[in-house]
């Protein structure tokens, strides 16, 4: 089978490059060995586990927000079996989605394990091999197990078993404090399991702003959910009906599940790129330019497989540009204002540089505001008021260099920071601009006007000097 643009892979980053290239006239064939397209964020990633995080939402509010607001439905509980049924058939519909998408750009998909042969043909298991032009590697990235005693008992899950439980854990240990070990403790939490996570960092999230990372952690401690971060695991043992977790200074715990959510490996071995003199490493990925060009010139690679940002979103884009440019167009990826939302209870979002980064990189001359959402009407009236907007700016010119913010649907409002650092906007454009009343956005614009030192909605503070 010949082709213009071989894309080895059908996820975010894959199934976008395909679609793209389709849509540039190129003869474009997709290689994905799974029955479904969509990679691991439609099938068992990002998809499936917002469908919980919104159920869990759901149970919140039914707690403590429908008497508020004169509806009684009495006490919530969760059904588990319909919870994952709904979740089931968002994964479908979306999957089902990108397979007409194929159809519609003229995209064949080959179902197969796919290997590089030579420099312009891949092999596919059980099928003909596929000759090309050009080949974007798309294979994503696979769940890290460190090398912990006792982690090969089957009640240590990653992220796609844990998902595919039918039962909610009462006791739910997690071992990594990052964004899918934290957005898995706000849905368990939720659910009603007992749940504790252990971090061997001094906080949360620690890639994100601090200020988030302690809302975060605080916000945790008030629902129940058990801290033990600077704290490393030793070993795990099966126990009578259950794990006995050893972690720290000989401390224990003991509980029926355990997520093991301590990072992802790029998937880059065994597809036979040495042999065709694309460089990799084993843990950063395939070597990939802002192109997304390998240091093979007429193959790119992109998503978690080759970036330093293992999102969906920022496959998505690097999947359009390594299209473009392997159809011979010019296209690079700008990674300046890549928005970083986290689905946690509250949510969490950011763009740009957090605050620690803004004073790194310009000293004494970054000023930030922040505005919390107890000041907004639109967040009292949905009774979500926990969490903050905080802007960061430069002083010397005012351009906007990050948004952070957290608590109610901040993983939406973040595209506003995303578009205003895209455009190099200054905090008294966001700050000056005029927000709908009364919405959570109102709150973006409040955050600068706190920065510049004139606040409507709340009392003019003098700031303490921050530190980085």
């Amino acid at each position: 089978m010949e082709c213009d643009v071989a894309v080895l892979g059908g996820g975010p980053g894959g199934y976008t490059a395909a679609i793209r290239a389709g849509q540039l006239g190129a003869r474009t064939v997709c290689i994905e060995k799974e029955p479904e397209l969509g990679g691991t964020c439609l099938r068992i990633g990002c998809i499936p586990t917002k469908a919980w995080v919104q159920t869990a939402f759901a149970i919140k509010e039914a707690e403590h927000t429908f008497a508020k607001l004169g509806v009684q439905v009495g006490a919530p509980s969760l059904d588990f079996a319909t919870a994952n049924e709904w979740k089931s058939q968002v994964v479908h519909q979306m999957t089902q989605g990108v397979a007409s998408l194929f159809k519609a750009n003229g995209v064949e998909w080959v179902k197969g394990t796919g290997r590089f042969k030579d420099a312009h043909t891949i092999a596919v298991e059980d099928a003909e091999d596929v000759s090309f032009k050009s080949a974007i590697v798309a294979t994503g990235s696979f769940p890290l197990w460190p090398p912990i005693d006792g982690l090969d008992s089957p009640r240590c899950v990653d992220s796609e078993a844990l998902l595919a439980q039918t039962e909610v854990p009462k006791r739910l240990v997690i071992l990594g404090g990052g964004i899918i070990g934290c957005e898995f403790a706000s849905i368990f939490r939720r659910f009603g399991s007992e749940v504790t996570i252990i971090e061997m960092l001094p906080r949360l999230i620690p890639a994100e702003d601090e200020d988030a990372s302690k809302e975060l952690a605080k916000q945790f401690g008030k629902r129940g959910i058990d801290l033990h971060l600077e704290k490393q695991c030793t070993k795990v043992e099966e126990s009578a009906g259950g794990l006995t977790v050893y972690f720290g200074d000989g401390e224990t715990v003991e509980c029926d599940l355990m997520l093991v959510a301590v990072g992802r490996g790029p998937t880059v071995e065994n597809l036979g790129l040495e042999q065709i003199g694309v460089e990799f490493d084993k843990r950063k990925g395939v070597a990939a330019d802002e192109h997304r060009r390998t240091t093979v010139g007429h193959i790119y690679a992109v998503g978690d497989c080759a970036g330093y940002w293992q999102l969906a979103h920022t496959a998505f884009r690097e999947g359009e540009v390594a299209a473009e440019n392997a159809a011979g167009h010019d296209a690079i990826v700008d990674n300046r204002a890549v928005p970083r939302p986290i689905y946690t209870d509250p949510e969490i979002a950011g763009v740009g540089l957090t605050e620690a980064e803004a004073r790194e990189q310009y000293g004494d001359d970054v000023a930030t505001g922040m505005f919390p959402w107890v000041a907004n009407a639109r967040a009292v009236m949905q009774n979500e008021t926990v969490g903050w907007v905080k802007s960061i700016h430069e002083t010397r010119y005012g351009e906007l260099l990050g948004l952070v913010m957290v608590g109610p649907h901040v993983t939406d409002l973040v595209e506003a920071g995303v578009v205003a650092i895209d455009a190099e906007a200054t905090v008294e454009t966001v700050a000056d601009g005029m927000a709908a009343h009364p919405t959570l956005s109102e709150a973006i614009k409040e955050a600068g006007l706190v920065a510049l030192g004139r606040p409507i909605h709340v009392p003019i503070r003098k700031r303490a000097k921050a530190t980085a």
